[in-house]
Formats: C-alpha cells, structure tokens, sequence
C-alpha cells in the first residue's frame, strides 16, 4: 500500500506533498498513532513502527525488512549517499538512532545505541544498549558490539543468536494484539 499525502496526519500532509515519494506500507505492517513515517519509506510485511518513533525518509530511502521493529522513541534517517536498510527479524531498541547504514537480518540494536553512517552490520548480531558504531565500521555476522566508541566484544553463541529472532518475533505479536485496540 502507499500513502497519498492528503491521508497522513495534519502537519505531516504539507511536509510529504513537497517529497518526491511516499511511504509504502505492506498491509500486515503496522504503525502505532504517533508514529512518524515519511518520505521514501517501505514497511514490509509484519514489521512494527511503535510511539514516538521517527522513519523520515526525505533525501534517500529508508527499507525495513518483513519483521523488523522500530521501537519507542527510535529515529531511522539516512544521508544523500547512503540509504538505510534493514533486513528481516531486525529489532531496533527504545531510543536508537540508525543513521544512513545497512543492518542485516536476525540484528539487535540495543536502547539508545547509534549507528552511523556507511556501518554494515552482519546477520545474526547484537549492538548493545548505548553503543557508539562509528562511521564505515564493518561488522562481521554474529558479532556481539559494545561501548562507545563500540568494539566487537567476541562472537556470539548459537543460543545468542537464536535469542535474536525470538525477540523479533515476539514484536511480529504484539503488534497483531495492537492492531486489535485501534
């Protein structure tokens, strides 16, 4: 589905009438009220975009993949050079802000970490609560990264890994038991 300007919340219709693109929103996503998503934006099927959380999509394209959650609080914005992508069970914690990068599938990003600019993020990862991921970091699949400036720690176990899936999907049914009360 995409969203014609004049069906976003006041305020937002201006701002979207005046991009070049809209967001594309699969039928089984969901976005909670108070939610922003604008501009080139995909939501794939089952993923979640929860309060306060901001998707601007307005100089490049946000992608976050069938799902994947952006929770409470989070921001998700890009650069002129580079997108932001996200691939399926991704989970992006309260407070994040994932800047202009490309995070592959099965990847927890932990409350208020920031991942910047041109970073790839491998499959099956955890970036934990707080952590700085600086500009063009390359991080392998199955890495556990933290600290500001972030360092990857070890690789996780296949049990951690597993966790991160679990995670995700726990949103993939909160989200349906939302749906229900709006």
């Amino acid at each position: 589905m995409h969203i014609e300007p004049d069906t976003l919340p006041t305020g937002q219709a201006g701002i979207a009438a005046r991009l070049k693109k809209g967001p594309t929103i699969h039928s089984s996503a969901w976005i909670v009220p108070g939610a922003t998503v604008i501009g080139d934006v995909t939501l794939e099927e089952e993923s979640s975009v929860w309060y306060g959380a901001v998707l601007r999509g307005d100089i490049n394209r946000i992608v976050i993949g069938p799902r994947s959650n952006v929770q409470d609080n989070a921001v998700i914005h890009l650069d002129t050079d580079y997108p932001t992508t996200m691939g399926e069970l991704v989970t992006v914690g309260h407070s994040a802000i994932v800047h202009a990068c490309t995070i592959g599938d099965e990847v927890l990003v932990g409350m208020g970490a920031i991942v910047l600019d041109d970073v790839e993020v491998g499959a099956r990862s955890i970036i934990g609560a707080n952590a700085l991921i600086t500009g063009g970091m390359k991080i392998p699949p199955g890495s556990l990264v933290l600290g500001s400036p972030a360092k990857i720690r070890r690789q996780l176990t296949l049990d951690e890994q597993k966790d991160i899936a679990r995670w995700a999907w726990s949103y993939v049914e909160t989200a349906k038991q939302f749906r229900e009360f709006y």
